[in-house]
């Protein structure tokens, strides 16, 4: 654009500079009937003669719900109402992508796996038009739009999707009392395909006994394992099996080349380039295979790291664990956007609670070097300083430079 400024797509997304098009062309209906949503139960009688319903406009659901079913039911068979009405047969049940737009002059595009789809996510690293995209590479997923389709703000959208073996649906057919908020509704989908295709996690994370299994174990979905690693661990996890057998191959995997990555993550944030010389010597007492001195570097700045994060944006002289806890809890879901992402900036919290700042008894002897509390005033078992302990304290800050 001659202005300077980004453009962008339907939906609040840059324009990308790779050419999108859609795959083919959608089917057009003239003269379709006005849907204005889907009744929420049965109508009952409103004791002038007439009936009451309830009418949901605007909604989504993933297939796992009850309601999914009947809704999706309903929408096939709307559609295939109205291509009987045009002469022509459209059954949606195989499709994988159906998106149906509604026009206010009472025609319809429907698009059965032909419109281009875009999925908007945060990555771990830089990079470049038409670099390949890797699921190592994925922080988070933020949007699911369709970018060649004209929707405008009058409209009404429908769209039912798979994702591995369920499907999600979402719909906003509030035409009358608002404008089509069309980048929440693309929020939407990405939220639906995000709970699909990591339905894992969010089962794990939802469960308070496999959950306090994980961060007993001290591991958490971590960004930077969440689409490698995690999944083996969470596993090894639920089988109960040996943890030390998993955890031998996830530090194997964690080699220079791949902390320096993460360090250069880091030192982008002038809370964590302040202390670069103590991340650098972290990482190097890692590669080395000295976990005693990445626990006592790590463990004991990490307080003052979230300090100089919190510093930065309401001034003062810090404050206590509890505000710090909470502001990188509130941090996290103002950047990510919701507190229901990949990030899980809820759960995670609960994590640096229970496990980073856990508290210890002095008389019992209870403290690990996974507590800054017991790291930092020389309570933490000699044996506790593991390799498994120092590769869960480079995540943690790593979890910290993605939230503050």
């Amino acid at each position: 654009m001659s202005d300077g400024s980004v453009p962008t797509i339907p939906g609040n997304m840059p324009t990308p500079p790779i050419e999108i098009r859609n795959l083919g062309e959608p089917l057009r209906f003239s003269n379709v009937e006005d849907l204005c949503g889907f009744s929420g139960g049965p109508s009952r009688p409103d004791g002038k003669g007439g009936q009451i319903v309830d009418v949901i406009e605007r909604a989504d659901f993933l297939s796992n719900q009850r309601s999914f079913h009947i809704l999706a039911e309903n929408f096939a068979a709307v559609v295939s109402h109205m291509a009987r009405q045009a002469g022509v047969a459209v059954d949606i049940r195989h499709a994988h992508t159906v998106l149906m737009v509604l026009k206010p002059d009472m025609s319809a595009e429907l698009w059965v796996d032909t419109a281009a789809v875009v999925i908007e996510c945060e990555t771990k690293r830089s990079l470049v038009a038409g670099s390949a995209v890797f699921a190592k590479d994925i922080a988070d997923i933020t949007k699911m739009a369709f970018p060649c389709v004209s929707i405008n703000d009058d409209d009404k959208v429908l769209c039912i999707f798979r994702e591995a073996w369920q499907f999600g649906l979402a719909f906003d057919l509030n035409r009358d009392k608002k404008k089509l908020d069309l980048s929440g509704f693309y929020t939407t989908l990405g939220y639906l395909y995000r709970s699909m295709r990591y339905w894992h996690l969010y089962e794990a994370v939802g469960d308070p006994v496999r959950f306090n299994r994980l961060i007993d174990a001290g591991w958490f979905p971590f960004v930077e394992i969440i689409n490698s690693e995690f999944k083996d661990i969470l596993n090894h996890a639920d089988s109960g099996r040996d943890m030390g057998e998993i955890e031998a191959k996830v530090i194997a995997n964690f080699d220079e080349a791949r902390l320096i990555h993460m360090f250069e993550r880091w030192i982008k944030k002038t809370h964590l380039a302040a202390k670069s010389d103590l991340l650098r010597e972290a990482i190097d007492s890692f590669v080395k295979g000295k976990p005693i001195s990445v626990i006592k570097i790590l463990l004991t700045e990490i307080e003052g790291i979230i300090n100089d994060a919190y510093r930065a944006q309401h001034g003062g002289n810090g404050a206590k664990l509890k505000v710090l806890l909470a502001f990188v809890e509130a941090s996290a879901t103002q950047r990510a956007g919701s507190s229901d992402t990949l990030w899980l900036t809820a759960e995670f919290g609960r994590y640096l609670t229970k496990q980073t700042f856990a508290n210890f008894d002095p008389a019992t002897q209870t403290g690990n070097a996974g507590s800054r509390h017991a790291v930092g005033h020389g309570a933490a078992t000699q044996k506790s300083y593991t390799m498994t302990k120092a590769l869960q304290a480079l995540l943690t800050l790593d979890q910290l430079a993605f939230f503050t």
